[in-house]
């Protein structure tokens, strides 16, 4: 039998390392390190301290993006440090997750963007996730955009903003703003609870003063709401409505006109079906029969 080398282009966050591949089932999994602390700080008494490693024959595996079409995973193992000062013995955290999650921060993002234009349920159904995994990302993205402070010297021309829903028939709506500069490496830069203008206005706040003089344009649906924190923060910035819901709203108003100007009625089609039984006709309002 003839064998072949295979190179697979990927991104690895920063300090991160692929040492080894492994097919699993029906996806990929990657075997990830990456470079330790020398000083970590102890959970329990606040205190650094250098590194003093736990052998531990654990490997602990998450999920991260997708590679062509199927589920991808970071399999490493467990690395464990105990303190010199009050011998508490905790497990480092790699820096592509957060604690006791099983999935990548960028996965998080991933989830994030294929929020829109659908709910929770879509979004699980398709990546084969929980609901409620993809309402735990938005609400820990959320907790974090209080707190997450944007580079001051990021180069932002163009941004997106955007509601995401988590469940149908719920009001559990967030308002995501992404920066579109780079469109093949979109990046959300905030999240805000709500999908009014001060959801909108809350998102745009975490950008500088010269930041937001720097956009040049702006994408969003075409309600009032995103458009009114867009232009009251926005000042050279340039409002673009996206494709997509310029086609939602006028797919709305021609399901409208059809369904004023067409109304059943009680006359028989002169056509028979196949069965051979009777159709009902419809009628438009504008017919010069009615």
């Amino acid at each position: 039998m003839t064998t072949a080398t295979i190179a697979i282009d990927m991104d690895v966050p920063a300090g991160v390392s692929v040492d080894e591949y492994e097919r699993i089932d029906d996806g990929h999994a990657f075997h990830v390190s990456w470079e330790l602390p020398d000083r970590p700080r102890c959970e329990t008494c606040k205190r650094e301290a250098p590194l003093q490693l736990i052998e531990k024959n654990k490997f602990l595996t998450i999920r991260d993006l997708d590679l062509w079409g199927k589920p991808s995973f970071f399999a490493y193992q467990e690395v464990l440090h105990r303190c010199p000062h009050c011998g508490h013995r905790q497990s480092l955290l790699p820096p592509f997750k957060r604690r006791d999650v099983k999935y990548s921060y960028r996965f998080e993002e991933h989830v994030l963007v294929s929020l829109i234009g659908g709910t929770a349920e879509d979004v699980a159904q398709r990546l084969g996730i929980a609901a409620e995994t993809v309402e735990r990302i938005v609400k820990n993205r959320i907790e974090d955009a209080k707190a997450k402070q944007i580079d001051p010297q990021r180069k932002i021309e163009r941004l997106g903003m955007d509601e995401i829903s988590l469940r149908k028939g719920h009001k559990g709506y967030a308002t995501i703003l992404t920066d579109l500069t780079d469109p093949a490496r979109p990046e959300i830069l905030a999240v805000a609870k709500g999908r009014d203008e001060a959801a909108g206005q809350a998102c745009l706040e975490r950008l500088s003063p010269e930041q937001r003089a720097a956009v040049r344009c702006h994408h969003t649906d075409m309600g009032p709401a995103y458009l009114k924190a867009c232009g009251a923060l926005l000042p050279n910035s340039q409002s673009v409505i996206d494709r997509f819901h310029v086609a939602k709203k006028l797919g709305e108003v021609a399901d409208a006109l059809r369904k004023k100007t067409t109304e059943p009625t009680s006359e028989v089609c002169p056509r028979n079906n196949a069965s051979g039984s009777a159709l009902r006709c419809t009628t438009s309002a504008a017919d010069p029969r009615t």
